[in-house]
Formats: structure tokens, C-alpha cells, sequence
């Protein structure tokens, strides 16, 4: 099984957090994080943010990233979006 937990804060306190999961076996995990993020942006009413080079080295080294202001498009009304891969599907199979 695959989980990941996106969390909302403003002035370091979480506002709101919500945790995907995703079953699908036939999804690699690339698939599955952009999928779980659509999903997270969709219950937060959001945009999709856009990828920097700074998400992407964070997500490669520890399996999450801030999303902040730079990150979107329109006005967000919070600091930063947190997006964490709580478990991941057997490696390896």
C-alpha cells in the first residue's frame, strides 16, 4: 500500500491535513505521488503546484517536500503545503 499525508500550515501551526492512499498495483511510484497530490490539491480546493528543483532533490533524499508561494500559480492563504510519503508499496517484488 502506498500513503501519503499532506499537511497545510500558517505561522507554524497545521491548519489541515488529509493522508491518499493509493492500492493500484499497476501504478509506479511516480504515478501514484502525482495522483495522490491531484487528490490533495482537489479536497484542498487548490492547483496543482508546480515542481522546483529545490521539491525535487527534497523528495529524492527524504521523501518530502514544502510547497510554498513560489510553488503556485494563484494566491494561497497559508505558509506552506507539506507533502510526506508515509508508506510505500513492497520494493523489489
Amino acid at each position: 500500500m502506498f500513503r501519503l499525508w499532506a499537511k497545510k500550515f500558517k505561522d507554524n501551526r497545521m491548519l489541515d491535513d488529509i493522508t491518499i492512499t493509493d492500492q493500484s498495483k499497476e501504478k509506479n511510484r511516480t504515478k501514484k505521488v502525482f495522483d495522490s497530490l491531484d487528490e490533495v490539491c482537489y479536497a484542498f480546493d487548490l492547483g496543482r503546484p508546480i515542481w522546483l528543483d529545490k521539491n525535487i532533490k527534497e523528495f529524492k533524499k527524504m521523501d518530502k517536500t514544502r510547497f510554498d508561494s513560489d510553488n503556485f500559480i494563484e494566491e494561497i492563504d497559508f505558509d506552506y503545503l507539506e507533502i510526506h510519503v508515509i508508506e510505500e508499496d513492497e520494493i523489489w517484488e
